[in-house]
């Protein structure tokens, strides 16, 4: 019996995050080679849902942002050579909101693409 209840990952840019990679020259083909490797673990898990990975031949840093391995989120960009890394308070609210991004329904998230707050990517 095929396992028809297991819902098909889907993965999003928030609107903020799409700025920041048109600006850096990142596109969605590569965001979504990226985000593949991420689901494979092929990235640094920083805890509660949160990712770092590496884009643009290791100049830039994302953080993506997991809700129980349905959705992926990327949800911000730094490049490597104006920071190290982010900071603990930083880190702390990213896993606070990857935690409300746990609680988001099929239609909240479909709300969200819908304003263009979530732009879908890889489907």
């Amino acid at each position: 019996m095929a396992d028809q209840a297991a819902p098909a990952e889907r993965f999003f840019k928030t609107a903020w995050f799409s700025k920041a990679a048109k600006k850096a020259h990142i596109s969605d083909d590569e965001l979504c080679a990226a985000i593949r490797q991420v689901v494979l673990g092929h990235a640094d898990d920083l805890g509660g849902g949160v990712f770092k990975k590496r884009l643009s031949k290791n100049l830039y840093r994302s953080i993506i942002l997991a809700r129980g391995g349905d959705y992926w989120v990327y949800e911000y960009l730094f490049a490597k050579q104006d920071r190290g890394d982010i900071e603990d308070d930083q880190l702390d609210n990213f896993r606070k909101l990857a935690k409300a991004y746990a609680t988001l329904t099929k239609q909240q998230v479909d709300e969200l693409t819908q304003h263009k707050d979530w732009i879908e990517i890889c489907n």
